[in-house]
Order: structure tokens, then sequence, then C-alpha cells
């Protein structure tokens, strides 16, 4: 496996992991990786359309509007007309919602501080030195996605 492989593989797997372990314990159903990005998107984004929505998560609008119709059903996201079209909906996390977001946070942020904390210095510094290559990364893939999102 080369290095490029390597690390896309790493990055997949560390997600999942630290999903699956924070998926252990709670006291409510877990919730899709969908679901959880387009409740991150509107908590993030208040008043945000599906249609934009669905294009900053990269989905099919129909697929948004039914992580919508989902969520709103489990009191987690509210919609309201669209006062400039009354044919669109604007869309608000409740208050449960974000409740749930801050507490998914706060169980990542702890389970991933504890993982760091067992690694040596030298490697908790290399990963402090990554960070801006990491996001440089990230950015990287976002506008490659933008760039599919608009091509003929």
């Amino acid at each position: 496996m080369d290095d490029t492989e390597e690390f896309s593989a790493l990055l997949a797997g560390i997600q999942r992991l630290i999903r699956r372990r924070l998926r252990s314990g709670l006291e409510h159903p877990p919730l899709r990786g969908a679901q959880v990005e387009l409740l991150r998107l509107v908590q993030d984004t208040p008043g945000l359309r599906v249609s934009d929505a669905a294009e900053e998560l990269f989905l099919a609008g129909n697929s948004v509007s039914t992580l919508v119709n989902q969520l709103a059903g489990q009191g987690l996201l509210r919609r309201e007309t669209d006062p400039a079209d009354r044919r669109a909906a604007l869309l608000y996390t409740t208050e449960e919602a974000a409740r749930r977001l801050a507490d998914w946070r706060a169980r990542r942020t702890a389970l991933v501080g504890e993982v760091l904390a067992e690694l040596p210095a030298d490697q908790q510094a290399a990963l402090t030195r990554a960070m801006p290559a990491l996001r440089t990364v990230a950015a990287g893939l976002r506008t490659r996605a933008n760039d599919r999102r608009v091509a003929p």
C-alpha cells in the first residue's frame, strides 16, 4: 500500500472508529452520518434552504428532503416557509438537536483527546505540525468536489 492509499484508509478508518465508539451508550437511537452532517450545517447556517443544503453536502435535493423529513419527525429540525419564496423552506435546528450535537462534540473531543494523550510527545507535536497540511488537503478535496459540481 502506498502512502496516499494508507493516508486515505487511515482517515476513513479513524472516522468510522470514532462513530462506532461514540454510538455505544447513547440514550437515544444514533443518527446516521448524513443526518449529523445536515444538522451541523443547519446549526452553522440557520435559515438555510434545502436546495442550498443539498449543494453544500453534495447530495441530491430529494435526498436532503428525505433527511429533513426524518429529522423533523424526530424533533431535531424545524422548517419555516421562506417569506421571499413561499414554495421554499428555511431550516433551523431545535434545542434538542443543539443539545445532541454539543454532547456528540464533547464526547468526540474527550475520546480523541484520551487517545492523543497516550501518544509520545514527539508524535503529538508531529500531529500538531500536520494540521495546516490536513486543512489544505480538506480544502483541495472541497475545491475538486465544487469543480465537478459545475462541470458540464
